[in-house]
């Protein structure tokens, strides 16, 4: 089977950390963001991963030889010249994708969940029409595009952008599969799938929703990254709660890496990752914060709800909560602060 991941974006929204580093190979949970899904479908039953880049793509390419090796499957590279949307990508990789009858899956990059790709290859297969895509629960409706459908069958009939009237509280989660025939339908120039192409499929009855269960979240901007990050705790806790840290000054759900070091009297979570090779000071308070790859947090700090970047530095006694994104910017002691995320 394969599957396209959507990667070409710039990842603005998470910027300065975006600045050296593609968005997919940002850690999420110890892991790049890229490699939750890749690994998820493997499981699958994936054996080839083609990936649509454009932004930095020499560094995903790096990286992903190393991750072919290591899975024991092929990922091919579709490099995009110009921005293609969301359905264009489809297109420009239409040769990699249609080599035989086999359903493939279409990712976006920014989505964390439990990926139910073996129950969404099965619900496709029932149905036998071209495209399937994930639909997910918000409580808040009016702030998105809805799917309405059937809830017996999973067809969808229609999208509405923002209803002011409840029509829906489904919306899609940004995980599809198809078959190689709905390839047919998108021209090789920018294209938005959600706009142009799935109306006219769901018109024609050949689009269907699977609800997921569990936990979702678009990760691709820093506020929905802690939520997530918190999110995927909770889901450890449910699944594999031995992959979560505990013992005297670690609270709820907390998740660190063995090479990370922990000083004295320091009190860590809920909700906190620690990544490889960081150092944590002796006194430091830590809640609902990601500290990324060789970061320190010098003695007597205190954060809360923050991202601190790769080799940044946290300087002693001081407190930062609500919201806060510190970032290593270069190879000098500079680091900034972005505030309000």
């Amino acid at each position: 089977m394969k599957a396209l991941i959507l990667v070409g974006g710039y990842g603005t929204r998470l910027r300065p950390l975006t600045l050296s580093v593609p968005k997919p190979l940002v850690e999420f949970c110890n892991k790049p963001i890229l490699l939750h899904q890749v690994e998820a479908l493997v499981k699958a039953g994936v054996d080839h991963v083609v990936l649509a880049v454009s932004y930095m793509s020499d560094l995903l390419e790096r990286e992903m030889r190393v991750q072919e090796q290591r899975l024991g499957i092929r990922i091919s590279l579709s490099h995009e010249k110009e921005p293609l949307g969301t359905a264009g990508p489809l297109a420009l990789a239409r040769e990699l994708l249609n080599v035989d009858n086999e359903p493939f899956f279409v990712l976006n990059s920014d989505v964390i969940c439990d990926f139910p790709f073996k129950d969404l290859l099965q619900f496709h297969c029932n149905h036998g029409k071209e495209g399937t895509i994930v639909v997910t629960r918000v409580e808040e409706p009016s702030k998105y595009g809805v799917v309405v459908f059937e809830t017996d069958s999973g067809r969808i009939h229609r999208f509405v952008e923002k209803p002011q009237v409840f029509v829906s509280n489904k919306i899609n989660a940004g995980m599809y599969i198809f078959n190689p025939s709905m390839l047919s339908r998108i021209q090789l120039r920018p294209t938005s799938i959600e706009k142009e192409i799935f109306p006219v499929m769901a018109e024609e009855g050949h689009l269907y929703a699977m609800e997921l269960q569990g936990f979702w979240m678009d990760i691709g901007q820093p506020k929905d990254f802690l939520t997530g990050m918190c999110m995927y705790l909770q889901s450890l806790r449910q699944h594999a709660p031995e992959r979560l840290h505990t013992g005297p000054g670690f609270l709820g759900n907390v998740l660190v890496d063995p090479t990370a070091q922990i000083g004295e009297n320091c009190t860590i979570g809920p909700n906190v990752i620690i990544g490889a090779g960081v150092v944590v000071e002796d006194g430091v308070r830590i809640k609902r914060c990601t500290v990324l790859k060789g970061a320190r947090v010098r003695s007597h700090s205190w954060l809360e709800s923050c991202i601190v970047g790769w080799s940044s530095s946290v300087g002693q006694w001081v407190s930062r909560e609500e919201a806060a994104l510190f970032s290593r910017f270069s190879k000098s002691s500079l680091f900034w602060f972005i505030f309000d995320i």
